[in-house]
């Protein structure tokens, strides 16, 4: 070590031992004689704000939507963010089920349901992994949130109550429409009545935070179009109130996901709109946001590879549910309880190695399928009829004399309702699968719905890495985690966003402004 090493070192040390904090040493060479005073420093600049509102909200879906109309129902001022030239991302075209319990439909059919089971259903398919106060806040709020769908949005919804595996009762509401896009319209329409619009072609880039790490503004790329990076001139929103992300999951993201899930490459495809790629999520985890249940991400079982998407043939196979059975096409046999969760269906088709059948007769899908969802399944070609099961075998070279025994098992099934094989669920009016002509589909799993995401409080204010809420950001839907655990059921993410959506916006609304 060098003499002049040392000699600095020992002059810091008396500098420290006499009291002098090293950081103002400047002030100190300032005032020695003859020394000037430094020309004062301008006051450093604050965000170049383009727009303000009260709250910002980051996404056009169910969450996105219910926030958007509770923050103007309470008074506040909203701007709401879609990086897509359409409204609505994954929200549009699911199949329009809500799971709620309680309800007057529920009770009208005579449907014994209760909070209670509907929690224990979403903690049994979520391998009690489900943080429990979230779980059951969704199941207490759901007729609340159905019943705010039909009073104040005003939608209708079909009498008919549907099935989804993992449940123990029919509690799924499917709007009239039978897509999610009954939702979105309806919740478009009641924003044009109050004179807002969704900013569309608009991607969110970052959060503004200030020096109190309070989250205070978004930066986005107006003009943005879906695709081209270079797209979009960058502006800076402020937001005076809050900031909440309702961006929904990653499943298109193939890096992201194989991340989380080095199993679902691109091998897999997804029922999600090109847009769900996660980039609010992880620029919130930039932020000091806590994630949870990242890697637990699921496959829909009734997809087919015949067709591109979410498509029709979920609606098909699901409503068929306890109607008709599922089969390998080696053997000829069933090879799971087709009434069993998502994660259970998906991991027995993929185990096959190659797309499994379902196979229903003339009178399960006059019964279940509204015409439109088959008329549009048999035209993309997902859904072929066949006049016998001998074709049918024949078609998808299946081994004639085990299928045949094997439909005649489950017919035995059907008459006793009770599958000694897999206690498959037999619903009220199934039959024997015996009328031709047969209606069959393919079925490969598509990645679906990513259960994990940031951790909110009750309150949906998105939690950082000490435990407390990050300041001005609340986040619900898809895009946060803990609620459905390993597994979600079918039909409860419309609940999720909409309960949790809601109550986002409502406690963003009154989130005092900082500016």
């Amino acid at each position: 070590m060098t003499q002049k090493a040392v000699d600095r070192r020992q002059f810091l040390k008396t500098m420290a031992l006499a009291g002098v904090s090293i950081a103002g040493m400047g002030t100190l060479a300032g005032c020695s004689a003859g020394a000037t005073n430094p020309a004062p420093q301008p006051a450093q600049a604050g965000p170049e704000w383009k727009e303000e509102t009260d709250v910002v909200v980051i996404g056009s879906g169910f969450a996105g939507l219910a926030a958007a109309l509770e923050v103007l129902e309470a008074g506040s001022q909203v701007i709401i963010l879609e990086k897509m030239p359409v409204s609505g991302g994954n929200s549009a075209i699911n199949g329009g089920d809500m799971c709620c319990a309680n309800t007057k439909m529920q009770k009208a059919a005579g449907v014994e349901d209760s909070v209670e089971l509907m929690v224990a259903d979403m903690l049994k398919a979520g391998g009690n992994i489900n943080h429990v106060d979230k779980a059951t806040l969704v199941a207490e709020k759901s007729n609340e949130a159905l019943e705010w769908c039909q009073n104040y949005l005003g939608m209708k919804f079909r009498e008919k109550l549907n099935y989804h595996g993992g449940h123990s009762v029919l509690r799924a509401h499917q709007s009239e429409e039978a897509s999610g896009s009954g939702y979105i319209k309806a919740m478009l329409a009641k924003l044009e009545g109050k004179g807002i619009s969704v900013s569309n072609n608009r991607k969110f880039v970052r959060f503004i935070e200030n020096d109190e790490k309070r989250i205070i503004g978004v930066e986005v790329l107006d003009g943005y179009k879906y695709g081209n990076e270079s797209s979009g001139t960058p502006l800076l929103i402020k937001a005076r109130k809050a900031v909440i992300i309702a961006s929904g999951g990653f499943s298109q993201d193939i890096r992201m996901r194989t991340i989380h899930d080095p199993r679902i490459t691109d091998k897999f495809s997804s029922t999600n709109h090109l847009g769900a790629t996660g980039e609010a999520l992880r620029e919130a985890l930039k932020h000091e946001a806590m994630d949870v249940h990242m890697d637990w991400i699921q496959l829909g079982p009734w997809t087919s590879p015949d067709e591109k998407g979410f498509g029709y043939v979920p609606q098909f196979v699901e409503r068929l549910v306890g109607f008709a059975p599922m089969i390998d096409v080696k053997t000829g046999k069933r090879f799971i309880m087709e009434s069993g969760n998502r994660k259970v269906r998906a991991d027995a088709i993929i185990a096959l190695g190659e797309p499994g059948i379902h196979v229903a007769d003339e009178y399960a899908v006059k019964l279940q399928i509204l015409p439109q969802i088959l008329e549009g399944a048999m035209g993309n070609g997902s859904i072929k009829k066949y006049d016998t099961l001998e074709e049918v075998a024949k078609a998808y070279n299946v081994p004639v004399e085990p299928f045949l025994a094997e439909i005649k098992r489950w017919n035995s099934f059907v008459l006793k309702g009770k599958d000694d094989d897999f206690n498959c669920m037999i619903m009220e009016g199934a039959k024997p699968t015996e009328q031709g002509p047969f209606y069959v589909t393919r079925m490969w799993p598509k990645v679906h719905h990513t259960m994990g995401g940031l951790m909110t409080n009750l309150q949906t204010q998105v939690i950082n890495q000490d435990f407390e809420p990050i300041k001005g950001l609340y986040a619900a839907g898809e895009v946060t985690g803990g609620i459905h655990g390993a597994v979600r059921l079918g039909g409860v993410a419309c609940t999720d966003c909409i309960v949790n959506g809601r109550i986002s916006g409502q406690e963003a609304a009154k989130a005092e402004a900082w500016g």
